[in-house]
């Protein structure tokens, strides 16, 4: 899933010495940032920190779990206010609000997810000019991001539900001029792609339906791949035209396929609510696609979080113990350490340089 169980009511920016140049010095279009992997570059720590953060501004933004965006001098976010989804974009600095615009969307939440709140879940994703959004229903939007225009939207009706169990977390992508998405409902739906310019449909898989996990895109055997868990699978998907290339059986508990998938070499590396974390190496064996797993880890495993890499080390928040942050060697899989318990359900987590930062569900950063 694209987020935690915390609702977003104020978007807020709080800045202290160099941390700011996270914002100031990359962008972060997507989510997880400019290659989906949860990397910040070009951060220095500051030599000391502050004993309180300084507020700059805040402005109230309504409901839902989409991480905000920055690109440029500018702040995207999308989020419900009252009966409507609001997509908007606020000026860096002052917070002041350069456009908005809303719909309505009407949506019953399932009873095991009320609190969660009605959304949106899914992050935009802003490419060439344009900003993309995908609601808790499954409507596809996409604006003119300098001005805020509608270009095109499209909201799968054909699918019946057309949003899964616990609303549309999955976050669009943008690969080589094609806008990436996993529509549709419980046991309905297709991975699709469109034209990122004008929607018109290039390719789609109606294999399965959709879960909350995020694509990824890589390459394998001379072969981009589209690679994300589904309602009831791990897929790759060639990138070229949405064959399915392999898939590998997998389901967890409550339908919650959520967590996205990371590349490290030629490792895939997957995990699940009490599926543990282990490494998948796929590739053309015999004429056909082959898919062996390298290493398990059953002693963490995660929920909602997903995972970061750096020198050869994954990082992540296991579910297990009430939440746990844990490291593991990323090529065998071995644990290297793990943090104190109690941490909460689940963190959105970004690494800079030789440092993770981890919001928490409770809000503790």
């Amino acid at each position: 899933m694209s987020q935690d169980k915390t609702r977003n009511v104020i978007l807020a920016l709080i800045l202290l010495g160099s941390v700011f140049q996270i914002a100031r010095g990359q962008d972060w279009p997507r989510w997880r940032g400019p290659n989906g992997d949860g990397v910040v570059t070009g951060f220095t720590a500051p030599k000391v920190w502050p004993d309180q953060l300084k507020q700059r501004w805040k402005v109230a933004v309504g409901v839902g779990h989409s991480s905000p965006l920055v690109v440029g001098e500018r702040v995207y976010l999308h989020a419900r206010q009252g009966d409507d989804e609001v997509a908007a974009a606020y000026d860096l600095n002052t917070g002041k609000t350069i456009w908005r615009d809303s719909y309505p969307v009407a949506y019953t939440m399932n009873p095991a997810a009320t609190g969660h709140g009605k959304g949106p879940k899914s992050t935009p994703v802003y490419r060439d000019g344009k900003l993309y959004t995908l609601g808790i229903t499954g409507v596809l939007s996409c604006y003119d991001a300098a001005k805020g225009k509608l270009l095109w939207r499209k909201e799968f009706k054909e699918f019946k539900p057309n949003n899964p169990f616990f609303g549309v977390a999955t976050s669009p992508i943008v690969d080589r001029g094609l806008l990436i998405v996993h529509v549709g409902g419980a046991d309905t739906g297709a991975l699709k792609a469109f034209n990122a310019a004008t929607g018109e449909e290039k390719w789609s898989w109606n294999g399965d339906g959709p879960a909350y996990a995020t694509p990824i895109v890589v390459e394998i055997a001379g072969k981009r791949q589209i690679v994300t868990q589904s309602q009831q699978n791990i897929i790759g998907v060639w990138a070229d035209n949405g064959s399915l290339l392999w898939k590998i059986p997998f389901t967890t508990e409550y339908v919650q396929n959520i967590v996205t998938p990371i590349q490290y070499k030629d490792l895939l590396i997957f995990s699940g609510i009490n599926k543990g974390v282990f490494a998948v190496r796929v590739g053309w064996r015999d004429n056909r696609w082959a898919t062996d797993t390298v290493w398990q880890n059953k002693e963490v495993s995660m929920y909602m979080n997903s995972p970061l890499l750096a020198g050869g080390q994954l990082f992540g928040m296991s579910h297990k113990n009430k939440g746990q942050f844990f490291c593991l060697d990323a090529a065998t899989g071995k644990t290297l350490w793990t943090g104190d318990p109690r941490q909460g359900e689940n963190g959105a987590m970004v690494i800079a340089g030789d440092m993770i930062f981890s919001l928490t569900n409770h809000a503790d950063l």
